[in-house]
């Protein structure tokens, strides 16, 4: 891949917003904030903005933080430390410090680059690249860094195209035929369709690139309104449709697949019923996110801990696996596991038996435990006998059920639970 200085990525920085609590995630968000959420059975969520833009040749980057942010902050100090200043190349981790007043924290995502303009200004860029920290896709920002300065745009908003009776649940555009924005409205009721396709509409993904000098004066501008909440999506980008020029760029034309004719890969996991089912989808035998590509690799953190263990081969005590995902340091010892995902370090005992579950770090389920269709927090101790997603009615009692039948289980509900047995 080239690095050179002709690329647009090398004269840009990413901003990535990792503020957000996620609170939809439920108690997966009540330690940690939701860009720090285990993911795929080694990574973080915010590895995917990360590595994003280190495969698009942007070595400049910072992430803002706010809600419970040390799980965030050391997992990228642990993982992304790699960055070298001596190389013009850095990782500014910039939490809601209150630089600007002692009683102000990040008051909207304008405001989390309001408050840091003096470390942007430092980077000398003339790009910046602003990032949601909590979707899961791969895309390669170079070539929306390229669509924005050939359109001469002010702001070059990233767009999914969503069937517009979905559309309510974003902030969605309406563009002309040149796909200039004419319109950026915030969870409508009635979404705008598209030309030539009413059915459809552009759905905001919380990417916009920007000419750094033109933001920075923006910023102050709007860090000095009265009434402004100091958002992009709810206050910058509509003044610029209304005052300069809003260009859309459809994540289809630089969305990083596995093979040609492959659908483009976005998630929002923000939701326990689509961070399970995202995280089951890889244990397919062709899973529409490929974590295997060596040519956009996602990057993380890397514990250095043993290969994948499998003991006892008995009628029914076996340790097996069967289309499911297995990370290093696990020990399957005589359980079953179907199309399930477990993640570095968890430990399974004898005639326990996993059914479509993803198990966080450092799980351990006891022996003649049953799981199914679960969500289980790292760290969590799953007791002798105990089981779990077959009857909702009882899983509520102690544990979280979605919506779409999934039990999410912490170490303070397993603690409730064993208190009243």
């Amino acid at each position: 891949m080239d690095r050179g200085t002709n690329r647009l990525a090398s004269r840009s920085m990413a901003f990535v917003l990792a503020g957000g609590r996620g609170s939809r995630l439920k108690q997966l968000t009540d330690t940690r904030a939701k860009p720090a959420v285990y993911f795929g059975g080694k990574t973080r969520i915010v590895d995917f903005a990360l590595s994003n833009a280190l495969n698009s040749g942007i070595r400049k980057m910072a992430i803002a933080t706010q809600y419970k942010a040390h799980s965030l902050i050391r997992h990228c100090q642990r993982g992304w430390s790699f960055f070298r200043a001596e190389r013009n190349e850095y990782l500014d981790i910039l939490p809601a410090s209150q630089r600007v007043a002692e009683d102000k924290w990040y008051l909207g995502t304008a405001d989390a680059v309001t408050q840091n303009i003096d470390i942007v200004d430092s980077y000398g860029v003339d790009f910046i690249v602003i990032l949601a920290g909590d979707h899961v896709y791969k895309m390669d920002y170079e070539l929306m860094l390229r669509e924005h300065v050939e359109s001469g745009a002010d702001v070059t908003v990233g767009c999914l195209t969503v069937p517009r009776a979905e559309a309510s649940a974003f902030g969605v555009m309406a563009v002309d035929d040149k796909l200039r924005i004419t319109s950026f409205l915030e969870k409508p009721k009635d979404p705008p369709g598209m030309p030539g396709d009413e059915t459809r509409t552009l759905a905001s993904m919380g990417i916009y690139v920007f000419n750094w000098p033109f933001l920075r004066e923006l910023l102050l501008d709007d860090s000095d309104t009265a009434g402004s909440a100091h958002d992009f999506g709810g206050d910058i980008i509509p003044h610029i449709v209304r005052h300069g020029h809003a260009q859309a760029h459809r994540f289809t034309e630089s969305c990083v697949r596995h093979a040609p004719d492959a659908e483009a890969y976005w998630r929002d996991v923000g939701t326990v019923d689509a961070y399970w089912q995202a995280n089951i989808d890889l244990t397919d035998f062709s899973p529409e996110l490929d974590l295997w590509d060596r040519n956009w690799p996602i990057w993380t953190y890397s514990e250095s801990v043993p290969p994948a263990k499998f003991i006892h081969d008995e009628a029914d005590r076996r340790g097996s696996a069967v289309s499911s995902m297995v990370a290093g340091g696990c020990i399957v010892s005589g359980t079953e596991v179907r199309n399930s995902l477990l993640f570095t370090q968890v430990h399974t005992n004898s005639y326990s038996h996993l059914n479509h579950s993803v198990l966080l770090p450092f799980v351990n389920v006891g022996r003649h435990a049953r799981l199914t269709k679960a969500v289980i927090d790292a760290g969590v101790r799953i007791p002798e006998r105990l089981v779990i997603g077959e009857d909702p009615d009882e899983d509520r009692k102690f544990f979280e059920v979605s919506a779409g039948g999934v039990t999410l289980v912490t170490q303070p509900m397993i603690d409730a639970w064993s208190a009243a047995q």
